[in-house]
Formats: C-alpha cells, structure tokens, sequence
C-alpha cells in the first residue's frame, strides 16, 4: 500500500488567473472543467497523469499574506540562456523578484501573480529529466523525519537523507525535497501536495496507515467532501484524494 503524489494544490483569489500563470510558466495548458483549474502537459486532459506532477489551482476568498510559503516550486532550466530567458518571459506574465534573505545565489527567486514564491534555477544535472518542474520544496525542522514520514506515505524513493536536506523522487518527474529552516508554521499553507491511492486501494485503510506514520486530520471547513485533510508530523497540510475508480477526477 502506498499513495502517489498526484498535484501541488494552490489557493488562489483569482484561480483561473493563476492557472493561466503556471500554464504559460511551464509550458503546460489550463482546463477548466468546474470550480478548479487543473494545469498539465498539452494535448488533452489526462488526470491522474502517469508522470507528471500536476497542479490545481482551487479558488479561496482570502489573498496571500506577506508571510512566506512554506512549499514552493523549483523550476528547471537547462542552460543559462534557458534560465535568463525564462525569467524574463515569467516577469512579462507578471512575476515579480522577491527577497526571501537568499543572497547572492545562482537561481533567481520570484513570485507568481498572488506572491506565491518560486525558484528559477541554474542548470542542474540532476534536474535534467524531469521536466518543467524541477522539485517541490518544503520547509521543516527536521528533513530526516520528513522524509521518513513521506518515504512510508508515497511511492516515492528517498534519494538523499542529512541533517539539513532530504529528498524523494518517482522513476520519473520532480522530487520531493525537504529543506531545514529556522521558520515555523504561522498561517495555513497556500500550497499542499495531493495524493491519490491506486485503484482498487482503498482511501480508509490509506488514512489509517497515514494516522499510524503520525499524521493528524485536519477541518478547515470542508464539511462532506471525498477526499480527506490531514497533517503531516510538521503540520504541513495535504490531501487524499477518493481513488479515480470511485470518484473521478476531483
């Protein structure tokens, strides 16, 4: 039993805008079948995509607060015209540079239209399969235990565990990176990971396997939904999704 990281779920003011954001960022396309705004390669809507990592734009009325993230996006480049040219295409879709006490670092740290922040990077060999999104970034206190958490919840393989950085990746696609940083949760997450369990899994005995690994459930209001809202050991939000088998796709 595993479950599999399906999309990066983002909260937005203006779904559609954002989707239509992260579509042009990644070279991907916006559909817009209900209330959300799912972002995934061109060519027609397949969901759950066998490979890549989508991303859902769901509309909140509240804005972002000027508190940082504490998940965002990498972006891959594969050279450095690749990545000047990227930045300056994302800053004419209205991204702006942001601070976030970086330094002077090789990648470029900007933020979508609502401020969600996100790293352009500098060409990178371990990045250079897994397409437009280069990693999921996740700030923790502690990525050893994330990544033990999250190597037992998903069907992702640990690649690298030490004291300040843990990281998870599929065959194929990004990875999951843990980052450790001085920043405690503050204000609800405006990002989370999505999971999906396989086909013929069944979502109760996932969430209580999750519960047993340390996982708590989460109320955010979403009263009778089929996918369920937890935390992880960090109290990092996520979802599980109901498999595509009983309830499409959500």
């Amino acid at each position: 039993m595993a479950l599999r990281p399906v999309m990066v779920n983002i909260k937005a003011v203006d779904a559609a805008g954002v989707g239509r954001f992260w579509a042009e960022a990644l070279g991907w396309s916006a559909y817009s079948g209900g209330v959300t705004t799912y972002v995934g390669p061109g060519g027609g809507l397949v969901w759950p995509d066998p490979v890549v990592l989508g991303v859902d734009v769901v509309p909140v009325p509240e804005a972002k607060t000027a508190t940082k993230n504490r998940l965002h996006l990498d972006l891959a480049t594969t050279s450095a015209a690749h990545q000047a040219e990227l930045v300056a295409r994302l800053k004419d879709l209205g991204a702006t540079p942001v601070d976030v006490g970086q330094g002077e670092v090789p990648w470029v740290v900007l933020a979508d239209i609502e401020g969600n922040e996100f790293c352009v990077l500098e060409p990178r060999e371990i990045y250079r399969d897994t397409g437009p999104i280069a990693a999921v970034v996740v700030d923790c206190a502690d990525p050893r235990a994330m990544a033990r958490f999250w190597g037992e919840a998903t069907d992702w393989t640990v690649r690298e565990v030490a004291d300040d950085h843990a990281s998870l990746r599929s065959s194929k696609g990004p990875y999951l990176e843990f980052l450790r940083t001085p920043d405690t949760k503050t204000v609800p997450d405006r990002l989370h990971l999505d999971l999906l369990p396989y086909p013929g899994d069944d979502k109760a005995a996932e969430v209580a396997r999750l519960h047993a690994l340390g996982a708590t459930d989460l109320d955010i209001g979403q009263g009778e939904v089929p996918w369920m809202c937890l935390v992880d050991p960090e109290d990092h939000e996520f979802c599980v999704l109901a498999p595509v088998d009983d309830a499409g796709a959500e």
